[in-house]
């Protein structure tokens, strides 16, 4: 049964930094791609990055170049570096990722960005 837990979310000020991590279980994570969602109050879930399984990675266009999703198949891990952080980039993040036909999700985690 494949799990995903995040982790690294928190409290930053606005133009800061967070390394979001992702820890993946059940099955060996080399074989999936993998994503990155997040959720604000009131608002839809969306896509934030995609990284495959072969590491072409892509991004919603509001990324505008300040993240980068990795992974490293060794650890079964992948991450969510996200730099020069805006007020509209708090939510709480998810991973996910697709087995046995269906979406896998993480718990979330929290990010607050402040002024």
């Amino acid at each position: 049964q494949v799990q995903l837990m995040e982790s690294g979310g928190g409290s930053v000020q606005a133009g800061g930094s967070l390394r979001l991590s992702c820890k993946f279980s059940g099955i060996p994570l080399k074989i999936n791609g993998m994503r990155w969602y997040r959720q604000a109050p009131g608002k839809k879930r969306e896509v934030v990055a995609a990284i495959t399984a072969g590491g072409t990675s892509d991004y919603a266009d509001f990324v505008e170049g300040r993240f980068t999703v990795s992974r490293d198949n060794a650890k079964d891990m992948v991450y969510l570096q996200m730099n020069n952080l805006k007020f509209d980039d708090a939510a709480v993040y998810y991973c996910a990722t697709v087995s046995d036909g269906g979406w896998i999700w993480g718990q979330g985690t929290q990010v607050t960005v402040s002024g």
